[in-house]
């Protein structure tokens, strides 16, 4: 048989290309699982919260539920006494109406009864009778786990292209949630190859080495969720393993070998993926030291992979190349191996027109992190002990210099940080720009209200606070705050989008309510926004304009709202008091009353802007954020499932 040296070396950046004129990389099909066989799939669907998770108030310990007002300075000396009215155990629905005066037994997870804002810990009362003498004052909302306060219904919980792990299988249960739709995973061989490679386990002659690929691949296969067959070692033989592969065709989607993949006499590999069928081998030979080797070759539709024999060298090209392409094919969304910049320090000489992949030690500081190269020889295992990734010279550079920045992909994972930081106010429209712009899964957002953004971006730990804050004196929303807080000089306003905000009531609103003055009304029981969000700083601009006209003080006034002090996290919760029955009106965003089924009475339209410090401009997932929010025609295109509940201004996405 004529020997069949290298075809032309392709590029890294070539590979994907190369293979996708030949075979799709993309899943197989999506299948339809329990939950129970869930661990370590791929889910091929967004997942929504179907219900309220707490779904309803609930009460955090065992004791007393009472109204906050009823016993305030209540200490050991001054205890308050109170009418038991009933006893509340888990998975009752209270029929229970509290008044002034009463208290209600209640068991750790059992429903708050209407009438109450607070439970106090059995430790603090005494039982005396059908009385309880309560020893110590609460504040509105202690003890009280509110509707939706963990996952509000119509949240996104995990975004297709996930791998299900522990952690996501009690969320789905939690949420009630049976069955969810995986992408099919493919059926994989891997074999080692070479007349010297060992089992482990058994004698090593002289010239032997024990296998290491064969574990490795399999191994970093499975972390992915996949269930690959090892198949043990082959030996350089031509018809053994034609035979084998041949054989294995008919069964598996991906087959991966190790070794026999040189150009020399004694290595096969490349010979006999060429004979196994059309179109055969597409790559033969890269463009990177080490993993030069490296073949690829399609066969029947089937996926065909020899990786170089050199541990190190099998390792690194099967994170640069092998993972991130099956994990296109299992539908994984982010499938690279994790990567950040760090420094070299000194001055490393390499030659031009190959990558080069040095194994290298990571060393955090204050300033970042520098990538210390460790020595190592062709067959070294050590390096995986040492090393916590390696660094990528790339081909069209023969010198990198001291202290250059230069990418590592990571063997080992660093603490999972995310890349971009919002905090503040929460809206719906945000999540679907990130989830659109491919950030979602780049993002954590912490939804602590407007004024609570603010104070990351002092501190400098948010990279975008989204604010929607009302300045009562000039009447403009947010930009009177840049003063405010002293952060003219640090930090710009970046225009957002208009939101209909107004009262939430009961579906055909049964108590008539029309504007906030009914929030007055000895039957109207009220559900409020946490103190620093711009939902509460709108309510209390239009209840000091109600004190103000009737020359009453503004205190005195909401000590006759009932509910003023039932506070919740977010829209939602609000909405979800109202759905329940606990509360009959509360201001909130109009597409959140349109989700609830509830209705909706418009007071005004507003602005929720971004803040962002000046040094995180150029930021790169800030700056697509920002890239995002000034197309107007993708931004439109959001809007528009939102019909008659947002609005883009003229200076969207613009500085203000």
């Amino acid at each position: 048989m004529d020997r069949k040296i290298f075809h032309r070396l392709i590029s890294v950046d070539e590979v994907f290309d190369v293979v996708e004129k030949y075979y799709p990389l993309k899943p197989l099909g999506i299948e339809r699982v329990s939950i129970e066989d869930a661990l370590n799939r791929v889910l091929a669907q967004d997942v929504y919260a179907p219900i309220d998770h707490p779904p309803f108030d609930r009460s955090m310990v065992d004791g007393y539920a009472v109204r906050s007002d009823d016993i305030v300075g209540a200490d050991e000396l001054n205890p308050v006494k109170l009418v038991v009215k009933g006893k509340i155990e888990p998975g009752q629905k209270p029929g229970i109406n509290v008044d002034r005066g009463e208290a209600v037994e209640i068991a750790t997870g059992a429903m708050i009864p209407r009438g109450v804002d607070s439970v106090v810990m059995v430790e603090y009362t005494r039982i005396e009778d059908s009385n309880v003498y309560i020893y110590r004052s609460t504040v509105p909302g202690e003890n009280i786990s509110t509707t939706g306060s963990d996952i509000s219904s119509g949240d996104l919980v995990v975004l297709k292209g996930t791998i299900i792990d522990e952690n996501l299988v009690g969320v789905l249960s939690g949420l009630g949630i049976k069955y969810v739709n995986v992408y099919v995973k493919p059926r994989i061989a891997v074999y080692s190859i070479g007349d010297e490679v060992v089992e482990p386990g058994k004698p090593l002659e002289d010239g032997k080495v024990y296998d290491v690929n064969g574990y490795l691949v399999t191994s970093g296969l499975k972390k992915i969720g996949l269930d690959p067959d090892f198949k043990g070692v082959l030996p350089d033989n031509y018809d053994i393993l034609y035979r084998e592969l041949e054989k294995d065709l008919r069964e598996y989607d991906i087959i991966i070998t190790s070794g026999g993949t040189s150009a020399g006499l004694g290595d096969v590999v490349y010979r006999v993926f060429n004979d196994l069928g059309e179109p055969g081998i597409i790559v033969h030979g890269l463009k990177i030291k080490p993993g030069k080797p490296t073949v690829i070759a399609i066969v029947n539709n089937k996926l065909l992979i020899g990786l170089p024999g050199f541990p190190l060298s099998c390792y690194m090209v099967f994170n640069l190349i092998v993972k991130p392409m099956i994990g296109r094919i299992i539908g994984l969304t982010n499938n690279d191996s994790e990567k950040i910049k760090a420094k070299v320090p000194y001055r490393i000489k390499k030659q031009l027109g190959k990558t080069w992949l040095i194994p290298v030690t990571l060393i955090e500081s204050r300033k970042g992190y520098t990538a210390y190269p460790v020595s190592l020889e062709s067959g070294s295992i050590s390096p995986f002990i040492y090393s916590d990734g390696y660094m990528i010279l790339p081909e069209n550079r023969d010198v990198i210099l001291e202290n250059s920045l230069v990418e590592v992909q990571l063997f080992r994972r660093l603490e999972d940080l995310p890349k971009l930081n919002i905090i503040g106010s929460n809206d719906y429209l945000l999540y679907e720009i990130l989830v659109e712009s491919n950030l979602a899964y780049l993002t954590r957002i912490l939804s602590i209200g407007s004024s609570g953004g603010w104070e990351a971006i002092k501190r400098e730990e948010a990279d975008i606070a989204p604010t929607h804050l009302l300045d009562e004196e000039t009447l403009v929303y947010n930009k009177p705050f840049l003063e405010k807080y002293g952060l003219s000089d640090k930090a710009v306003l970046i225009r957002g989008y208009g939101r209909l905000i107004g009262i939430i009531v009961e579906k055909n609103n049964p108590k008539n309510i029309r504007d906030v003055r009914d929030f007055l009304r000895e039957d109207i029981v009220i559900v409020n926004r946490t103190k620093g969000s711009g939902t509460r700083v709108y309510l209390d601009y239009l209840l000091k304009r109600i004190a103000l006209e009737e020359g009453i003080d503004f205190n005195k006034l909401i000590s006759r709202i009932n509910g003023y002090y039932y506070e919740v996290k977010t829209h939602t919760a609000v909405a979800s008091a109202i759905k329940h029955g606990r509360a009959d009106a509360g201001i909130g965003l109009g597409i959140v009353a349109k989700i609830y089924d509830l209705n909706f009475i418009p007071l005004t339209w507003e602005e929720y802007d971004f803040l962002i410090l000046h040094e995180r401009l150029e930021k790169e997932h800030v700056r697509i954020f920002i890239e995002r929010l000034r197309d107007h025609d993708f931004m439109n295109n959001l809007i528009g499932k939102y019909k008659g509940y947002y609005k883009l201004y003229n200076d969207t996405g613009y500085p203000i």
